[in-house]
């Protein structure tokens, strides 16, 4: 099993992205060590400049993603532990771009035409929008692709790209290779457990973002203890008691969200937490989940406040993992050159 899979490096990191997939590639990364299987994981920087961009920001989100990463337990090759996963970003590995470019002859207009995510994301202004950002499928494929992954976790709104890039691998199979000596692995999905969905703590209808102008909407990574237990306490509730069962949670969004928060740090059920604060108000329940969230957030946030001072440390972990990642690449690369009939030196 060989697991691939690539996040945008966006700054200000807040529990919303821990929980949301942060956390999934650390318990992916455990379960592949035990299987004998590899996870690569990428920063997705050629895809960020899709989209208009800050060259200096985009530079130091990618490390402080990086730093995330690693600080929320992603073991990273070049990071002083044992190297389960193999970190690095997408423009320290030219191969991604070479393979996009040899795969936009076999990805077909229509394909790309009914991608929903280019038709969201270009909205009324598609004349207007980047080619990059219309090709970005392709180099969604091309990142998979490349490693000969056997496997990719997708949530809802990616399953439409992973069926893309087995559209584009199939064909490019069958018309320039045969059954028997495939050039691409067809990569299967991974579903992931149902993440949490995290709020803000001041709309509980609207989702943690980093976005928000206010910043006591969101628990940071960057977060001390103080200013966590001052956010929770600030956090938007309501009068009313907590029920005994989920079904009680109905109608009551704010008080949902700071529940299925306690949930999803514990990793136990909502039933479970109602069954220990059901009755009981939130002048009770907000001290237990404030000292919940410093107990599993404060070892991350150490490290990650050391990372981010440590710009070298940083810098390696991407420079090995993407030496690594090179190695993977190159023999897939080449059999392309080759099935395609290219000449090269």
């Amino acid at each position: 099993m060989r697991i691939v899979s690539g996040i945008q490096p966006t700054g200000n990191l807040h529990l919303g992205n821990y929980l949301g997939a942060i956390r999934n590639w650390v318990a992916m990364q455990e379960d592949a060590a035990v299987t004998g299987g590899q996870c690569l994981y990428f920063l997705a920087d050629l895809h960020a400049i899709s989209q208009p961009h800050v060259p200096a920001e985009l530079a130091n989100n990618t490390r402080e993603m990086t730093a995330a990463l690693v600080a929320c337990g992603v073991d990273a090759v070049g990071g002083g532990g044992l190297g389960r996963a193999i970190l690095f970003n997408q423009a320290q590995v030219p191969q991604h771009a070479e393979l996009q470019w040899l795969l936009n002859g076999t990805a077909r207009m229509g394909w790309l035409n009914r991608m929903t995510q280019w038709k969201d994301k270009a909205g009324k202004n598609s004349e207007g929008a980047s080619v990059a950002l219309y090709t970005y499928p392709v180099l969604q494929a091309a990142d998979v692709l490349l490693y000969q992954a056997t496997h990719v976790p997708v949530g809802e709104d990616q399953k439409q790209h992973l069926e893309l890039a087995r559209d584009i691998a199939q064909k490019f199979n069958n018309d320039f290779a045969t059954p028997e000596n495939p050039t691409f692995t067809l990569p299967k999905p991974i579903i992931p457990g149902e993440a949490a969905r995290i709020m803000s703590l001041r709309d509980g209808s609207a989702k943690m973002s980093k976005s928000d102008p206010s910043d006591m909407s969101r628990i940071n990574l960057t977060d001390d203890a103080d200013t966590i237990l001052a956010k929770i306490k600030k956090a938007k509730s309501d009068a009313d008691a907590l029920p005994s069962e989920k079904a009680g949670l109905e109608g009551r969004a704010e008080a949902t969200n700071l529940v299925g928060l306690y949930a999803a740090m514990a990793g136990i059920t909502v039933d479970a937490v109602l069954a220990d604060f059901g009755g009981k108000g939130f002048g009770t329940f907000k001290p237990a989940l404030s000292e919940l969230l410093v107990e599993k957030l404060e070892p991350i946030n150490t490290r990650f406040v050391a990372l981010l001072q440590d710009r070298p440390a940083l810098d390696t972990i991407l420079r090995e993992g993407a030496a690594r990642a090179r190695q993977l690449a190159t023999p897939t690369l080449n059999a392309t050159y080759d099935a395609l009939g290219l000449v090269r030196g």
